[in-house]
């Protein structure tokens, strides 16, 4: 691990050092195109203290945090149990599965102009939009997780007399946890993505109320800012549920 962060580091110093180069010592980038480093650091210092676009850094981070968390649990309580269940039940995959195939193509950011019209252009329009970019990865990867159990442990319990219930909890939900989570990164990823997309209509706060509103100031080292705090808050969302990833499959980890 210690020799990955190294590495991971010694990416980022470069990274830095080429933008350095291009923006402030060759001046290859005009700050019109990407702004220079001492740009952004004051970009980040005004939306910090004095803040920009009706609020400061951490009000944008923490509204734009509890929209994600609102859409990723909603499609968390929903997706998986109906991916678990579609997965365990031919006769409940017949039926469920034509709507949801019919749905499944259509991007996340269609349903914008719908979910206006049901809710307006509030927060509650965004966690739809959320939801909907969360629900499909989740469903799809817990069902694939049931899929995946080796057919000889369903027909142990099968023989052992294993209560419906029972078999549920012991045996479909360990079984396909790996792949559950795999959903859940994914999920949590697509709702980043959507959020911004949605608070660039209609919101008075967000991280993509920054990027909107820094676009029509035509002010670049603002919306680097706003890129890096989406990159900073997602990055940690994500750590965050690989910790709860490795708790839960601490057999998987110890393997």
């Amino acid at each position: 691990m210690g020799r990955r962060h190294l590495v991971g580091v010694a990416t980022f110093a470069l990274l830095f050092a080429v933008w350095y180069t291009l923006t402030t010592l060759t001046h290859a980038i005009g700050p019109g195109r990407f702004p220079a480093p001492a740009e952004t650091w004051d970009a980040l210092r005004q939306i910090a203290i004095t803040g920009y676009a009706d609020a400061r850094l951490h009000a944008h981070v923490l509204h734009s945090v509890k929209l994600v968390l609102l859409g990723f649990a909603a499609a968390t309580i929903i997706g998986v149990p109906l991916g678990l269940a579609m997965g365990a039940s031919r006769a409940f995959e017949a039926f469920v599965n034509p709507a949801f195939l019919l749905i499944r193509p259509i991007p996340p950011l269609a349903w914008i102009p719908l979910a206006i019209v049901w809710l307006g252009l509030g927060d509650a329009a965004k966690v739809l939009i959320i939801w909907f970019a969360a629900f499909v990865p989740a469903v799809i990867n817990s069902y694939s997780g049931v899929r995946a159990i080796e057919p000889h442990l369903l027909e142990a319990s099968r023989m052992l007399g294993v209560s419906r219930p029972m078999l549920v909890r012991e045996v479909l939900v360990p079984g396909a946890m790996p792949m559950i989570f795999t959903g859940l990164r994914l999920s949590l990823q697509a709702c980043w993505t959507t959020l911004v997309a949605g608070e660039l209509i209609g919101a008075i706060a967000g991280l993509g109320h920054v990027l909107y509103q820094a676009s029509l100031d035509i002010f670049p080292a603002m919306i680097v800012v706003g890129m890096a705090a989406v990159a900073v808050t997602g990055a940690a969302m994500t750590m965050v549920l690989g910790r709860i990833e490795r708790h839960v499959l601490r057999w998987r980890v110890q393997r």
